[in-house]
């Protein structure tokens, strides 16, 4: 597996009073295609917090806007792990007006994985460091 697409439709909520999306907002639309790509993987937020008390947070990450989407814009938000380490993935995400080569917005993403308890950085389970090393290859 390489990219991961997620579609996502501008509503007027996401948009200012220009009616282009707000600066932030690109962001939430890549937190929901890295869950979706999770989700699309057999993982779910919601379990790994409960079974196994883990939870995954931004630790860092770098941001270009480069064209302005638009209300009821459908975009398509590629995402893709270009590394895997211990306690941490890399994803380098891209926001594209539909699946044109237009790109709106790009991101790389550092997250961490991290104990629900004491908030410190934890490996992530192997399971899912299986999945991944298909794509990345593990380090």
């Amino acid at each position: 597996m390489d990219r991961f697409v997620w579609p996502v439709r501008v509503y007027y909520e996401d948009t200012d009073s220009g009616g282009v999306v707000y600066y932030a907002n690109y962001l939430k639309f890549m937190e929901r295609a890295r869950t979706e790509w999770l989700r699309a993987r057999g993982f779910e937020q919601d379990v790994l917090l409960n079974e196994q008390r883990l939870m995954f947070a931004v630790r860092s990450l770098t941001v270009d806007y480069h064209r302005p989407a638009r209300f009821n814009d459908l975009l398509a938000v590629l995402s893709q792990v270009v590394e895997a380490r211990g306690a941490s993935l890399l994803f380098e995400q891209t926001i594209r007006r539909d699946l044109s080569a237009e790109v709106l917005c790009s991101a790389r993403i550092k997250v961490a994985c991290i104990d629900a308890e004491t908030f410190r950085a934890r490996r992530i389970p192997r399971q899912l460091m299986g999945e991944i090393g298909g794509i990345v290859g593990e380090p």
